[in-house]
């Protein structure tokens, strides 16, 4: 995943906005405890979507993949008001440690955590999705796209993360996993319904903006 310079990162953190004690905690939590811990957002990540939630003002947000929650903690950052944000995980391995987090964020009220196979419960889901973050399992990500398109409004945000997959885009002979990202990258630069950047932050990041239904 260490895609960026070391020291180009470092750099872009100090001149970055700093981490709230809870997520830094979520942080250092999440490297110590808990497997995989490279799937956390982390610092630069996290502000970036916090950047754009609070931007984007969304009544609702849709995170497809919770891990530890420090993303959704960020995102939530953005919330109108009486926004609300609904955010899926598969893992109940989880979940105590992440009810806690969110517990301590303040934002209970704000945030549904909901566990299961997020392809069988957002056709589920009701309302339209200002702002949607996909940071599950890459192989359903083109599932994901198409799942929640229609219920994301004109000039609504997607966010896919893991595009770049540790730079085994461009590996000539890619993985199960690397294909399923190659393939949602040419789906959606191939969408004339969508503008799209992507984004070298971290493992990749591709910001979509809806333009046309």
């Amino acid at each position: 995943m260490d895609i960026t310079n070391p020291e180009i990162q470092l750099y872009s953190e100090q001149y970055t906005s700093k981490e709230s004690e809870l997520l830094k905690q979520i942080n250092r939590d999440t490297h110590a405890h808990v497997l995989m811990p490279r799937m956390l957002s982390g610092h630069l990540q996290g502000r970036l979507l916090s950047m754009l939630s609070c931007m984007a003002k969304p009544k609702q947000i849709l995170e497809i993949g919770t891990y530890t929650g420090y993303s959704a903690i960020c995102l939530a950052e953005g919330l109108t008001p009486d926004g609300k944000l609904i955010t899926i995980d598969i893992n109940d391995e989880l979940e105590e440690r992440v009810r806690k987090y969110f517990e301590a964020s303040g934002k209970t009220n704000q945030i549904d955590y909901l566990i299961g196979d997020a392809a069988k419960i957002i056709p589920a889901l009701p309302g339209l999705f200002d702002l949607v973050f996909i940071d599950a399992d890459k192989e359903n990500y083109p599932t994901y796209y198409d799942l929640i398109f229609n219920r994301v409004p004109l000039q609504g945000i997607i966010i896919a993360d893991n595009v770049l997959w540790s730079g085994k885009v461009l590996q000539e002979k890619p993985d199960k996993d690397t294909l399923a990202i190659i393939e949602f990258n040419k789906k959606v630069a191939s969408d004339n319904r969508v503008e799209q950047v992507l984004l070298p932050v971290r493992d990749g990041l591709m910001v979509i903006r809806k333009i046309r239904e």
